[in-house]
């Protein structure tokens, strides 16, 4: 085993979210990201449509559907299979085509989840440009289908790339707002973007 995967598997068998889920019934730690962001910002209620964009293996899903019951909505997509989750409609498949807004329908969702993130492959310029073309892609999603007092929160990475993104949700969103929740953890370039307000409709 090469010595960076020995580093990530003795960190992930301590870290204390991966306990923290598995006791608690999460399929990952990345719910933890979700309820302490949503407890800070209150972006999740009752009755809301949620849709959760690259949502496998479904930990944000499962926190959403948790916290817009009754009488909420949750749709989560991804490439990858999703187990089912109890009151999610799962979907396979990539966002930016119809099988997403064919389930939609005439709706508009409250509340867009991003965790979108593109195939790795080591380079670092080439990952940055992919992972800002997809979350770009998320935004002109959520131009044609997020309400527009709703809430976009997608999970973006700093690097070459971010001020761009940045610069494409500004123009796209009255409020943007960068959030590093305590359960990312701090030696990763991940990060959360909350974005309200839509201008570009």
């Amino acid at each position: 085993m090469a010595k960076s995967s020995k580093q990530w598997l003795r960190r992930h068998v301590t870290d204390p979210f991966v306990r923290k889920a598995k006791e608690q019934g999460y399929r990952s730690r990345a719910a933890f990201k979700l309820l302490e962001i949503d407890d800070r910002e209150s972006i999740l209620k009752q009755g809301m449509t949620v849709v959760d964009l690259g949502a496998a293996p479904g930990g944000w899903s499962q926190v959403a559907a948790s916290r817009v019951k009754p009488g909420g909505r949750v749709i989560a997509i991804d490439l990858l299979p999703i187990d089912p989750i109890s009151g999610v409609t799962v979907l396979k498949g990539d966002f930016r085509e119809e099988i997403l807004t064919r389930t939609l329908g005439e709706a508009k969702a409250d509340v867009i989840l991003s965790d979108v993130s593109p195939n790795l492959s080591g380079i670092g310029n080439v990952d940055q440009a992919r992972a800002l073309q997809l979350a770009e892609a998320a935004t002109d999603f959520c131009s044609a289908w997020l309400k527009p007092e709703g809430v976009f929160l997608l999970k973006a990475f700093h690097g070459e790339a971010f001020h761009e993104l940045l610069a494409h949700l500004k123009r796209t969103f009255g409020k943007v707002k960068v959030i590093k929740p305590s359960a990312s953890r701090g030696e990763s370039a991940e990060t959360y973007v909350m974005a309200r307000g839509l201008t570009a409709l």
